[in-house]
């Protein structure tokens, strides 16, 4: 990558971090029109009868397609863990990219919030979200883990225990650890595999792809840093599940429960993600396997005719937008971690993190390109903190010599 382009998002990263600091720490969410318990009511009747459902939620549809910035009237600013959790690494990378002690101390600061807004009711450290969110299978309650937000806060502390060496940190990481192993239920789906439940509880579904990638991923990593067998075997049940659910053609349905079988941009990311990683960590050829036949399709299927990240190559209802930001993190998050290895996805990389007409004046992001116009309205979960974060990654990779000291520094 040029220098030219690290100055650009060197500038584009600390912008935001002004923004940040003047806008605070609270937002609207991708999810705030149905946060409400008449809208959750609303969606619900949806899910049962599609058709009268369809007249309960079209004023939300409405002002998400149209009018974004209502959000407000139908819930409240909050804070977001897997936001936290995402600006914590961020601000872990930036402090030894730039060297510069605030910065590392914000991202102590975020993991503080995080030990202060654990769930509760759990022995171990778990995160969900701070609404009730209601799906297929009924409402899950604010607070409630999901295994799609602990990996994130498990590499947030252990980015900042790689910098201080802080024992503090190690201890939560290891309790997240142990929660993703006793608080998840495995379904067995083949003799070597196991695809492991979203949330705790004992109604959830299996199925879903990234739940199993990223707790696969998580106890992958937990293993090698606890010298942890029982976490290692687990692991590779998971992403055995993963690895087999690979369609012929390089995709993953979001899921294997044939219902939620769509194949969407950032979803993709998130196993290709947490192939990546793994490999890293193993070197198993399988992954490497599909990470090559997974990018193949997702370069050739997940981007327009411009070469710009696309929500949907097989959509599972009509989409009031056009782009989104949630996508274009995702990609660069993708392209750094695979970096060299795939010179069409090195070539789109170059392309998405310019982020032409993304960033606002005031240092924020735009969330989506409507069909017609923008949402402007920050989400610091969707996805503001996750492109910050994917940013600061950028940096910090580009910053690097073979000997992973940063360029030019001692």
């Amino acid at each position: 990558m040029d220098e030219a382009q690290i100055a650009k998002v060197e500038t584009a990263v600390l912008g935001f971090t002004k923004w940040l600091d003047r806008f605070g720490e609270t937002s609207y969410d991708h999810q705030s029109f149905f946060a409400s318990d008449l809208a959750r009511a609303a969606k619900a009747l949806y899910y049962k009868k599609p058709l009268v459902g369809t007249l309960a939620v079209s004023p939300m549809i409405f002002c998400e397609a149209f009018l974004p910035s209502a959000r407000r009237l139908f819930w409240k600013r909050q804070r977001f863990p897997i936001a936290d959790a995402h600006y914590a690494m961020g601000f872990a990378f930036l402090s030894r990219v730039l060297e510069h002690e605030r910065y590392y101390e914000r991202a102590v600061h975020f993991l503080e919030v995080l030990i202060e807004t654990r769930s509760p009711g759990y022995v171990h450290y778990g995160w969900g979200y701070p609404f009730n969110w209601e799906t297929r299978r009924g409402p899950i309650w604010h607070d409630t883990p999901f295994i799609t937000t602990i990996p994130y806060v498990y590499e947030a502390f252990q980015e900042v225990y790689r910098i201080d060496r802080n024992p503090r940190w190690r201890a939560v990481m290891q309790s997240i650890a142990q929660h993703a192993v006793e608080d998840y239920r495995d379904v067995v789906t083949s003799p070597d595999a196991c695809s492991c439940f979203y949330d705790p509880r004992p109604n959830d579904s299996s199925g879903v792809i990234n739940a199993s990638a990223y707790r696969a991923f998580l106890l992958t990593s937990a293993s090698i840093e606890f010298s942890n067998d029982n976490y290692r075997k687990i692991a590779d049940r998971n992403l055995n599940f993963v690895l087999q659910a690979q369609h012929p053609d390089g995709s993953w349905s979001y899921s294997t429960d044939e219902v939620r079988t769509f194949v969407d941009h950032f979803h993709t990311c998130f196993v290709l993600k947490a192939l990546a990683k793994i490999e890293a960590f193993t070197k198993n050829p399988q992954c490497t396997k599909a990470i090559e036949r997974g990018v193949d399709y997702y370069v050739k299927n997940l981007f327009d005719e411009e070469g710009l990240p696309k929500p949907f190559s097989r959509k599972p209802r009509m989409t009031v937008y056009r782009r989104e930001l949630y996508d274009y993190a995702e990609c660069i998050n993708v392209g750094v971690l695979l970096a060299g290895r795939f010179p069409a996805l090195d070539e789109i990389s170059s392309r998405v993190i310019r982020l032409d007409g993304w960033q606002k004046r005031d240092g924020s992001f735009r969330s989506r390109q409507l069909l017609l116009g923008w949402d402007n309205t920050p989400m610091h979960r969707w996805a503001q903190s996750q492109l910050f974060r994917s940013l600061c990654f950028f940096l910090y990779r580009n910053t690097q010599n073979s000997d992973g000291n940063l360029l030019g520094k001692n």
